[in-house]
């Protein structure tokens, strides 16, 4: 349906709606078209009038309609004057309208309904990600950040995930204050990119950049540089941290995952506690490893080719130094299918120790314990990211060590080489000897950073940093 270009009378309306196909739904249909299109208000208000008219009333998902258009086009007034119908109307909105409502209130000067509205949502549930960022852009660009910092931090509570632009906003609002504690609270950001093992991207680091040499009397001064193979920074001369866990953190954290994470509730979710035993002993009596593979996600490595075979080059690459190798499997990959061939599992017996786990098991708790019963040399080999292990962990050491183990243990390869041999397509990144994440000494700042945003966590670690030093 193409909207009309001005107002119409409620004639004009009706015949519309008369030769439209499914006249119940017209005037939806109608409105998403004025969204897309962009459509004057006054168009869409003709509608509504027009309706309203018509059946007394106007239905709860056409005034959402409206409000998006309205917000779309930042009409204040508009948006109060909805928000009013719906207040007397609806006993409850839903958070799609409260989303709508404080996305807009929050760009207008009239803001701090936007913070009134975000308190009526808190008593319903929990808001979502884009009412707090919302508010909290408002206030930072009215500078109030220590209301800004209160809805981040509220926010982390909550566990709703910051978006790496609000936080690069922050960095941005708060260029040439001198304030100590605004300063605390701009660190507390670059340590929680660390402690979540975030790369900013290249704006967002320039942002970060920026705030440093503006703060007033504090002689920092930022380069972009690569850090050298032995962890030298070449801009300070500062050596970063190591990559390799003591002796001490990693029997801490071995114990630690292996009682919290896979003896805890959350093995058995998935997974029989008499496979899970049968599966320790089966490791016990043929420790240590050098590799565990996690055979079924490395057999869709690349999807035009049969799962076996992918397993097949990942087994063959991989056991070419002696390494001992111990893949985890399911039943069904030993019934002879169209994916996997008798023959090449019976090869691949040869080269690796196998074992088949019922074909529902959840794979990472047998895939860690191996690993980690292994000692600090085994490496694994996944796509996966473990990440609801990390919840599980008790304290932010523990969930810190456990990301800087699993950078440095964690084989990764990229399925991008398409057509070439397993072994160039597994482009396993040499374990580096420094650690790669955001650390800080007091008087210098060193963060890796990503030309492009990635919303999804990857693998590949930045080769680019950013230092900053204090004069």
């Amino acid at each position: 349906v193409q909207p009309p270009e001005k107002p119409l009378q409620a004639e004009e309306w009706n015949k519309l709606r008369e030769n439209f196909q499914s006249p119940e739904i017209f005037e939806e249909v109608m409105l998403n078209s004025m969204i897309r299109c962009n459509s004057p208000i006054d168009v869409a208000k003709s509608l509504l009038t027009h309706l309203a008219k018509r059946n007394g009333d106007i239905a709860y998902n056409v005034l959402v309609k409206y409000l998006t258009l309205c917000v779309q086009q930042g009409q204040v007034s508009e948006i109060r004057d909805v928000y009013d119908i719906m207040k007397v109307r609806f006993k409850i909105l839903e958070s799609g309208a409260y989303n709508l409502l404080i996305k807009g209130l929050s760009k207008s000067d009239q803001w701090r309904m936007a913070l009134t509205l975000l308190e009526e949502v808190k008593k319903m549930m929990i808001p979502s990600r884009t009412c707090y960022e919302s508010c909290i852009k408002a206030a930072s660009r009215h500078q109030e950040m220590k209301l800004a910092f209160e809805l981040y931090d509220e926010m982390l509570a909550k566990d709703v995930v910051p978006t790496l632009d609000v936080l690069q906003s922050f960095f941005d609002f708060s260029r040439g204050m001198k304030d100590a504690e605004l300063q605390k609270e701009l660190f507390g950001i670059l340590l929680y990119l660390r402690e979540n093992q975030i790369y900013p991207h290249k704006t967002f680091m320039r942002s970060i950049k920026l705030w440093f040499e503006s703060i007033p009397g504090g002689k920092w001064s930022g380069h972009l540089t690569n850090i050298k193979d032995s962890g030298q920074c070449p801009v300070c001369n500062h050596q970063l941290e190591d990559s390799n866990l003591t002796e001490e953190e990693y029997s801490n954290l071995s114990e630690k995952i292996i009682r919290d994470v896979i003896h805890g509730t959350d093995t058995f979710r998935k997974t029989s506690p008499q496979e899970f035993e049968a599966f320790q002993t089966f490791v016990e009596n043929r420790l240590p490893f050098d590799i565990v593979i996690d055979g079924l996600n490395v057999s869709h490595i690349k999807p035009r080719k049969m799962q076996c075979e992918n397993l097949f080059d990942a087994v063959n690459c991989l056991a070419k130094e002696n390494a001992r190798l111990l893949v985890l499997g399911r039943k069904h990959m030993l019934i002879n299918s169209s994916n996997w061939k008798r023959e090449i599992m019976k090869e691949m017996q040869n080269k690796a120790d196998f074992f088949f786990a019922e074909n529902i098991s959840e794979d990472d708790a047998f895939l860690l314990y191996a690993t980690l019963r292994s000692g600090n040399h085994c490496k694994f080999v996944t796509r996966d990211f473990l990440r609801d292990h990390k919840a599980c962990l008790p304290d932010s050491l523990t969930r810190h060590l456990f990301r800087k183990w699993q950078r440095g243990h964690q084989i990764a390869f990229s399925p991008s080489a398409e057509g070439r041999s397993f072994s160039s397509v597994f482009s396993q990144q040499p374990a580096f000897r420094y650690d790669c994440v955001v650390q800080t000494t007091g008087d210098t700042w060193h963060i890796p950073y990503k030309d492009v945003f990635e919303e999804k966590y990857s693998y590949q670690v930045p080769r680019k940093w950013l230092c900053i030093q204090q004069k």
